[in-house]
């Protein structure tokens, strides 16, 4: 069975707008599938926008985009201009690794993530090929 993740999905007011957002942060293509219904290519997986009646709940996201890029505090001043709003929570080294937290227009939270030196990923490759928690 081939199993992989289709796309991640975000519930929005205005998959238009919001997928236009992420389509200029990401510099990717979008377009409307309908009325209620926005994709952005983010390969290796596509971001749907879905239009839903109700407000977000909860300031806190349960679920985060990390965007890689090389240079967090930049990448943030694009997105500010775009729309987005800093929280305030940044985790950044004097060589420029770590992230700054960010929200979308809609307030979903995500995260500019530098990582140079390639250390996160390689933590990761480890943490898969051993298949066990990386202390």
């Amino acid at each position: 069975m081939d199993v992989r993740v289709q796309e991640v999905v975000f519930d929005c007011a205005d998959p238009a707008g919001l997928a236009e957002f992420w389509a200029q942060v990401l510099d990717a293509r979008w377009g409307m599938v309908d009325d209620e219904w926005a994709v952005v290519d983010a390969a290796p997986v596509m971001l749907g926008f879905q239009k839903v009646p109700e407000p977000k709940q909860s300031p806190k996201n349960r679920l985060h985009l990390d965007v890689q890029v090389g240079d967090a505090l930049a990448a943030a001043a694009r997105a500010e201009a775009l729309g987005a709003r800093r929280t305030g929570f940044a985790r950044l080294g004097e060589d420029g690794n770590g992230f700054v937290v960010l929200q979308d227009p809609e307030g979903n939270e995500f995260c500019f993530v530098v990582d140079r030196d390639g250390g996160w990923d390689e933590t990761l490759r480890r943490a898969l090929e051993a298949g066990l928690p990386v202390a």
